[in-house]
């Protein structure tokens, strides 16, 4: 499953830091098992909207150069509090490196004025094509409706 977890991109700093938002809403279905009594965004969860919010400063920086950019690494990563519905999450990752082919970031999420979750990650960029060179349409069509989904992020 494919989870979408920044609502809005509300500012940026090519290629030295993004910030997003997410709001957490109870219609999420995850939320029902997680946990029933006390529905909160799971952690893996939480990593994943500054993981998201990375790979958009990449591919900003990047001009969508790669269709693929995907978590390699995250360490200290510190879950400090919950996110419940309602709470609307403020991710902000700031770059240590872009390169070519990888980038590493620190990054926070902050709900209320309070760090719920903090972590440095790296990240890998590549296209399809660059093993499989027959793979190069379907980088196009997903460089394309990533371009279409910056457009609704930042509007």
């Amino acid at each position: 499953m494919k989870f979408i977890l920044i609502d809005k991109i509300i500012a940026t700093e090519q290629g030295k830091e993004l910030t997003a938002v997410k709001t957490v809403s109870l219609a999420e279905e995850y939320l029902a098992d997680h946990f029933p009594a006390f529905p909160v965004l799971p952690g893996v969860l939480l990593l994943e909207g500054l993981v998201e919010s990375a790979a958009w400063l990449v591919r900003l920086s990047q001009d969508f150069r790669n269709s693929m950019v995907l978590l390699e690494t995250a360490k200290n990563v510190k879950y400090k509090s919950f996110a419940a519905p309602g709470m609307k999450i403020t991710y902000n990752v700031k770059a240590k490196t872009i390169e070519d082919n990888k980038s590493s970031f620190t990054g926070t999420g902050i709900c209320d004025g309070e760090t719920i979750v903090e972590a440095k990650i790296s990240l890998r960029h590549f296209n399809l094509a660059d093993e499989i060179p027959k793979m190069a349409m379907n980088d196009g069509r997903i460089i394309e409706s990533l371009k279409q989904r910056w457009k609704l992020l930042t509007q």
